[in-house]
C-alpha cells in the first residue's frame, strides 16, 4: 500500500479546493480591481502551501490550479493549430476622411437602419484566440496567418488576466479574443534586469510579448508578468450570445476577463471623432501600448447584412494613430558587424521618451543612408516609430545645428572596429563589410549561433553564452571544431565551472543528435549569403548531394529556381573558398548529412507544384505539405500560371477557388488526391 492510499485524501481535497478558491479570487481582485486584500508574504505562503500539496499528492491537482500561473512546464514545439473561426485583420487608415466614408457608406448599406457604434482602443500586442468550454480554458492559439495559428495554452495560462475558469453565467462553448501586451511599467523593469545582468534590452513590448509567447519554458513567460486584454467574443451555431458588441464585452467582464474600460458607445461621426481625438492626445498616458481606434457597428445582428471583403469585415475598421516625432541629440555612433560581416551603423541617442518605450538607439542604415541626410557629429536627429514598433531616424533638425563652430559630417570607417581589416563593398550594394571572416570575433561568433539556432542545426545547450565560453577557451573556431569537442575538455570548463558532468553529456548527445539532421538543413546551417531555409532546400533537392553541389559552376547554380545570378555568385564564392571546403570535409568526416534523402515515399509527383488551402481529415496542413514534398512534388504558397493543382480541403476560401477557375487550375480533393499519390 502506498502512503497516498494510507491516508484520507478527502481532507486534503477540501483544503487544496479551498486554496485553489482563495488563491484566484485573491488574483481576480488584484489584477482586475486593482485591489491588493493580502499581504505578499501571505500570499506566497498559501501558494506555496497548494503547491506543496500537490507535488505531494499529484492525483489531486486540477489542471486549472491558481499554480499553473507560475508555469515550469515545456513546450519544445508549438504545434499549428486551425481557427475554428478566420482570424480576420481590419481594414486600417490614417484618414480621418476615410473613417467619414466608411460611417456614410455603413449607413447607406443599412438604409435607415437605427444602430449605434462601438469605440474601443486598438492594443498594441499579439492578437490570440482563448476557446473555452463548460467555463474552463482549453486551448490557446495566436492569430498566425489568421487560418493557422500556433497552440500557446500552456504560456497563456501563465497570464494572470487570462481566466482558467470563468465565474458566473457562461456559455458552453465560445472563443474569447483580445490582444496580449506588455505593460510599459513590467516592460521597463524587466529590461532594467536584462542590462543589470548584461544581456541586452528588448527593442519594445509589442515584439517582447510576442517573443514571451513562445518560450519553451512556460517559467519563463510567467516572469515576464504579460497581460490579456479582451475585445471580441464569438460562438458557434446553437449559443446564444449577446446582440451588441458593448453587451457582449460586458457579459464577459463578469465572467472574469480584463475587458478595459476605455470603450464607448456612439451614435454617429461626430461623437467617433471626439473619441479618435481625445485618445490620440490621452494615449500616452495609458499603462500599456495602443497605435490606434477600433470602430465596430455595435448591432451583431447586422454584421452579416454589411459582409466581409476579401480579407476584412465592412462593420469594422481601424484608424491608426500617426506616429509621433521627436527630436534628439546624436551621442555617438556605434558600428556593429554581423555574421556575414556587414557593417551597420547605429545611433546612440540621448534618451527620449517616444510611442510609450525611452528610445536610445537607431539604426543608420549604412554609409549611403548617413549622406543622404548629412548628419554631422553632434546633430539632433529626428525619430519616428515605423508602425510604433521599431525606432527609426527619419531626418535632421537642422534649425538646432551648432552654427559657426559646425562640428564635422560622419564619416563611415574604412577599417572594422573590431578587427581592423579594410573594408570592402561589393559593387551594386549599399553595405559595407568586413572581409576578415575568420579572424573576426562577432562574424565568427554569428556563425556560431546561426549554426546551433532551432531551424539549422537545432543543437539545445549551446547559447550564446556557452559559444562565448567555447570561442574563448580556444575550444572552437569554426563550425567543425563543435563536433571536436571532448568531454574531458568540457567538464568544469568556465570561472565557476559553469559546464558540469551533466550539461557536458548533454551537449555531446545534442551534436550526435544533429548528425541527423537532413541535407538541406545542413546547407542552411552553413551560412551562404542570400541562402536561406526555402533557397537551401531547393538547392540540396537539385544537386541531390554535397560532391555535385562542389562542383557546379556559377551558371549552373543559376539555374536553380529561384536562385538567380545574385545567389549563384555568392554561392559559388562560397563553395569555391579553399577554408569553407575543408569545414565542409570535416562536417562530412564528423558523419553529418551530405546528400538529400528521398523517402521511401517516391517521386510520383515529381514536376507538379500545389497550392493547399482548407482543412483535411487525414493530415494537418503542414502534414499534407510534408507529404507533397516526400513525393517529389513541390508546394507554393500562391496561386500561379504554373501551379499544377490547387488542393481543396473544408473550409476553403471562395477566393482561392475564383483565382485556380480563372487561371484554369485544377481543383483536387484530399481523396483525389490520395489517388494520385498511392494510384
Amino acid at each position: 500500500m502506498d502512503l497516498f492510499s494510507a491516508v484520507d485524501s478527502e481532507p486534503i481535497r477540501h483544503e487544496m479546493e479551498q486554496l485553489a478558491e482563495r488563491i484566484d479570487q485573491l488574483n481576480y481582485e488584484y489584477y482586475m480591481n486593482d485591489r491588493s486584500l493580502v499581504s505578499d508574504q501571505e500570499f506566497d505562503a498559501m501558494l506555496r502551501r497548494l503547491q506543496d500539496l500537490e507535488t505531494q499528492y499529484p492525483d489531486l491537482a486540477s489542471p486549472l490550479s491558481p499554480t499553473k500561473r507560475v508555469g515550469g512546464e515545456v513546450n519544445k514545439s508549438f504545434r499549428q493549430v486551425e481557427h475554428r473561426f478566420p482570424m480576420l485583420s481590419l481594414s486600417n487608415t490614417y484618414s480621418i476622411e476615410e473613417i467619414e466614408e466608411f460611417e456614410a457608406r455603413t449607413r447607406r448599406l443599412l438604409d435607415g437602419e437605427v444602430f449605434s457604434y462601438t469605440c474601443e482602443l486598438k492594443y498594441d500586442g499579439v492578437a490570440i484566440g482563448l476557446t473555452y468550454r463548460h467555463g474552463q480554458l482549453v486551448q490557446a492559439v495566436t492569430r498566425g496567418n489568421g487560418a493557422v495559428g500556433d497552440d500557446i495554452t500552456l504560456n497563456a495560462k501563465t497570464i494572470p488576466t487570462i481566466p482558467l475558469r470563468l465565474r458566473g453565467d457562461y456559455p458552453d462553448d465560445f472563443e474569447a479574443r483580445g490582444e496580449v501586451v506588455f505593460p510599459y511599467k513590467e516592460f521597463d523593469a524587466f529590461n532594467r534586469q536584462r542590462e543589470a545582468d548584461g544581456d541586452e534590452p528588448f527593442a519594445n513590448p509589442r515584439n517582447a510579448a510576442s517573443g514571451s509567447l513562445k518560450l519553451q519554458d512556460s517559467a519563463e513567460c510567467a516572469k515576464r508578468r504579460l497581460m490579456f486584454c479582451m475585445y471580441f467574443m464569438m460562438a458557434p451555431d446553437g449559443i446564444a450570445l449577446p446582440d451588441t458588441h458593448y453587451g457582449r464585452l460586458d457579459w464577459a467582464r463578469q465572467m472574469g476577463f480584463k475587458v478595459q474600460p476605455y470603450i464607448k458607445e456612439c451614435r454617429d461621426i461626430t461623437e467617433i471623432k471626439a473619441f479618435i481625438d481625445h485618445w490620440d492626445r490621452a494615449r500616452w498616458e495609458l499603462p500599456f501600448g495602443t497605435d490606434g481606434i477600433v470602430i465596430k457597428v455595435n448591432q451583431t445582428s447586422l454584421w452579416d447584412r454589411l459582409g466581409l471583403t476579401a480579407k476584412s469585415p465592412r462593420w469594422a475598421i481601424a484608424y491608426k494613430f500617426k506616429a509621433e516625432r521627436v527630436s534628439t541629440p546624436l551621442l555617438s555612433v556605434d558600428y556593429q558587424v554581423g555574421r556575414t560581416g556587414k557593417v551597420t551603423p547605429v545611433a546612440n541617442l540621448a534618451p527620449v521618451h517616444l510611442g510609450g518605450t525611452t528610445v536610445r538607439r537607431a539604426t543608420l542604415v549604412n554609409a549611403d543612408f548617413i549622406a543622404s541626410f548629412d548628419i554631422h557629429q553632434g546633430d539632433h536627429l529626428f525619430i519616428e516609430k515605423g508602425g510604433e514598433i521599431i525606432p527609426k531616424v527619419v531626418g535632421v533638425d537642422t534649425d538646432k545645428r551648432t552654427v559657426g563652430g559646425e562640428q564635422p559630417a560622419i564619416a563611415f570607417p574604412r577599417r572594422c572596429p573590431v578587427c581592423g581589416a579594410e573594408l570592402v563593398r561589393v559593387e551594386g550594394e549599399a553595405a559595407h563589410y568586413c572581409p576578415n571572416g575568420d579572424g573576426c570575433h562577432p562574424q565568427i561568433i554569428g556563425r556560431l549561433e546561426h549554426f546551433v539556432s532551432r531551424k539549422a542545426m537545432n543543437i539545445e545547450g549551446l547559447g550564446p553564452e556557452r559559444l562565448e565560453l567555447l570561442y574563448g577557451a580556444g575550444l572552437v573556431r569554426n563550425v567543425a571544431d563543435l563536433y571536436d569537442l571532448r568531454r574531458e575538455q568540457l567538464v568544469g570548463l568556465g570561472t565557476d565551472a559553469t559546464i558540469q558532468d551533466k550539461g557536458a553529456d548533454n551537449l555531446l548527445q545534442a551534436l550526435e543528435t544533429s548528425k541527423e539532421v537532413p541535407f538541406e538543413r545542413v546547407l542552411f546551417a552553413l551560412g551562404m549569403r542570400y541562402v536561406g531555409e526555402v533557397g537551401a532546400k531547393k538547392l540540396a533537392r537539385y544537386f541531390k548531394d554535397i560532391d555535385t553541389l562542389l562542383a557546379a559552376s556559377e551558371e549552373e547554380l543559376a539555374q536553380v529556381e529561384d536562385v538567380g545570378a545574385v545567389t549563384a555568385k555568392a554561392v559559388s564564392e562560397w563553395l569555391n573558398d579553399p577554408h569553407h571546403r575543408a569545414i565542409v570535409e570535416r562536417l562530412r568526416a564528423a558523419g553529418l548529412q551530405m546528400s538529400f534523402r528521398q523517402t521511401a515515399a517516391g517521386s510520383q509527383l515529381e514536376g507538379l507544384t500545389f497550392v493547399v488551402s482548407g482543412v483535411f481529415e487525414r493530415f494537418s496542413r503542414d502534414e499534407i505539405k510534408a507529404h507533397i514534398e516526400q513525393h517529389g512534388g513541390k508546394v507554393a504558397g500562391s496561386i500561379s500560371g504554373k501551379t499544377s493543382y490547387l488542393l481543396a480541403g473544408e473550409k476553403m476560401g471562395p477566393e482561392k477557388r475564383k483565382k485556380a477557375e480563372k487561371l484554369g487550375v485544377k481543383i483536387i480533393s484530399e481523396q483525389e488526391y490520395m489517388e494520385m499519390v498511392e494510384g
